[in-house]
């Protein structure tokens, strides 16, 4: 299961970072509108990205503690 959310998290990594990269363009075209709406969306992408991060690192947490007891 960390595994998924370890993926999940790196997916909205990779879609914040695409839509920076989307919203530089438009900002370098003067596109200021559309610029804008694409640093909206990174910011809600790479929101949703260090949740699913953070999801990950506890469940990580949670199965190596598991792991451990079982020792």
């Amino acid at each position: 299961m960390p595994r998924d959310s370890h993926q999940r998290a790196a997916e909205f990594h990779e879609m914040a970072a695409h839509a920076h990269r989307a919203a530089a363009v438009h900002h370098g075209k003067e596109d200021h509108l559309t610029g804008h709406e694409f640093s909206r969306q990174a910011m809600e992408h790479a929101a949703k990205a260090f949740q699913y991060s953070r999801e990950a690192h506890e469940k990580s947490e949670k199965a190596s503690s598991k792991a451990e007891t079982k020792s």
